[in-house]
């Protein structure tokens, strides 16, 4: 051991520290009603203080777990620092997810307490009666707000904190404590538990908001238009106050003309969020002839980046396109393809490609492919293999879950098939597992083919990707009938919405004679994606 300070890194170091170095840099927020909301870190930080007393007096100690479902908005970032600086355990839920799932996450977890919006009350309401764990809701508006609801226990953020002090002494917590919760879309079985600790925040917003990747400065003005509750921003809410940027949250407000209005009002220059942001922002900029003057750098993950979009940014609108990869279990961002200099110097269409791809590996993550027996492949850019990832920001294993899940030299294996070039870069080709990612979403084949099977006339279904010019791809369902069975596809899609959230329907269903198998009885879902996977752009031309 050297002789340096065993000193923690701790969430509640960094908005402290952006309380003092940049006490006037703005958070602002666009709410529910269509009202900005605007006030400093400074402030924040007062508010912050007065939600970690009132906190405390709920009885909330170190380790509970505190779920959140809230968009991107001003109280939801006071959670962020409130819930982990106390050393609970910040728990982002996704608001897309269906109620069961969402049911069988408050669970998994054991959350105490749950913080929503309340445009988002219906999500629960329909499953508290069967969260035996939650001891009370508290519903993130002020007191005029408060919607008319039939469930118990209820609270009111603005009472809570009101009168509460604006001081508060944190703990000084182990560097591992855990600090934020978020699960993944359960395309495997159940959603899964990644438990971030406050070192490997902190870490992942040093490294992730410095020049290797999204390179924020006091100058910057940061839009994330990926939810919060989506493995928490990307990590924005931590690296843009770490590094002073201003802070613009778009709330709920994610069609192109609202993001264009709020870009044009708060001069954003750096966003973030999936592909169709940015064609639907696209879309509504050739409609309207309106421009984006202040916007000069995007990141784009979630999907893979349309070269298409990569070029009309450039040339239409002066806009850097960065591609970026990470997941749930990675922090989550991994690789970006930054802008650098030599870019200028080749032909634009390799630019354009190295822009769409999912970049090089920021200091602290090693990226490499290996083949099915485990021997590690060439960067040459042509391999292919199965992509693994380590570093100290990347999951070790599930929340809650006996097994490890990564190997003996450390390496997450993330499921995806990828090549890596001389130079470091990374392309996702293909995903070893049968999930579709519409936009910036998973949704379990699996699970749709079990839930066609409730319905009687269905014979066999197997569902794959079709690409999509919005969503990137979407779920399509092939099925085969019972013999001598009458079809209804009214009832049959009623009925998969008896199991299934509306994101997750297909979007076409087919009736085949029949279905292609292997040997051992495996659907050839291989040979029937090269067939329909033009099926929905064909359709819809």
């Amino acid at each position: 051991m050297g002789d340096m300070m065993q000193f923690p890194l701790l969430t509640s170091h960094i908005i402290k520290s952006a309380a003092s170095r940049y006490a006037q840099t703005q958070i602002v927020s666009q709410l529910d009603n269509g009202s900005i909301h605007k006030y400093t870190y400074k402030e924040a930080y007062i508010r912050i203080k007065q939600l970690a007393n009132a906190l405390t007096q709920l009885g909330i100690k170190k380790g509970d777990c505190i779920a959140t479902i809230a968009l991107n908005n001003f109280r939801h970032f006071e959670l962020y620092y409130g819930i982990s600086g106390i050393g609970a355990i910040f728990h982002t839920v996704n608001a897309r997810l269906f109620s069961h799932q969402i049911h069988y996450i408050l669970e998994h977890a054991k959350d105490s307490f749950i913080f929503i919006d309340a445009t988002l009350l219906p999500l629960i309401e329909p499953i508290i009666d069967e969260l035996s764990c939650v001891k009370g809701i508290i519903v993130n508006c002020s007191a005029k707000e408060m919607p008319a609801t039939k469930l118990n226990n209820l609270y009111c953020y603005e009472n809570l904190i009101a009168d509460n002090s604006k001081k508060f002494n944190w703990p000084r917590l182990p560097a591992h404590s855990p600090c934020c919760l978020c699960y993944t879309s359960g395309t495997t079985g159940h959603p899964k538990g990644v438990l971030y600790s406050h070192q490997s925040t902190v870490l992942h917003a040093m490294m992730s908001g410095s020049s290797q990747l999204l390179n924020f400065n006091h100058a910057s003005v940061v839009m994330p238009v990926v939810p919060m509750y989506h493995v928490v921003a990307w990590g924005i809410p931590f690296s843009a106050p770490l590094y002073g940027a201003k802070l613009v949250l778009p709330g709920p407000c994610l069609d192109g003309e609202s993001i264009h209005q709020l870009i044009q009002k708060e001069q954003v220059n750096k966003a973030y969020g999936v592909p169709d942001v940015w064609q639907g922002l696209h879309q509504y900029l050739k409609q309207s002839k309106q421009r984006i003057p202040s916007l000069k750098h995007i990141g784009v993950g979630g999907s893979a980046s349309p070269i298409a979009l990569v070029k009309i940014y450039g040339e239409e609108y002066g806009v850097y396109w960065m591609g970026i990869w990470g997941m749930t279990e990675t922090s989550p961002l991994v690789t970006a393809a930054i802008y650098e200099p030599y870019m200028d110097s080749i032909p634009i269409d390799e630019k354009y490609a190295l822009q769409a791809s999912a970049g090089r590996a920021i200091f602290g993550s090693e990226i490499a492919i290996f083949d099915h027996q485990q021997n590690p492949l060439p960067h040459d850019g042509v391999s292919r293999g199965q992509l693994k990832v380590r570093g100290p920001w990347i999951m070790r294993q599930y929340f809650n879950e006996p097994t490890h899940v990564t190997d003996p030299q450390a390496w997450f294996n993330t499921g995806d098939t990828a090549t890596i070039d001389s130079n470091g870069y990374l392309n996702i080709i293909d995903r070893l597992r049968d999930v579709i990612k519409a936009g910036d979403n998973w949704i379990s084949s699996a699970s749709l083919e079990d839930a066609a099977l409730n319905y009687q006339p269905i014979n066999e279904a197997c569902v794959i990707s079709a690409k999509h010019k919005r969503w990137n791809e979407r779920p399509i369902m092939l099925i085969t009938l019972k013999d001598h069975q009458q079809f209804n596809q009214y009832h049959f899609i009623q009925e998969l919405k008896n199991h299934l959230s509306l994101w997750c329907i297909p979007d076409a269903i087919i009736t085949v004679p029949s279905l292609p198998h292997t040997g051992t009885g495996k659907l050839k879902k291989y040979e029937l994606r090269e067939r329909y996977q033009d099926y929905l752009l064909n359709i819809k031309a």
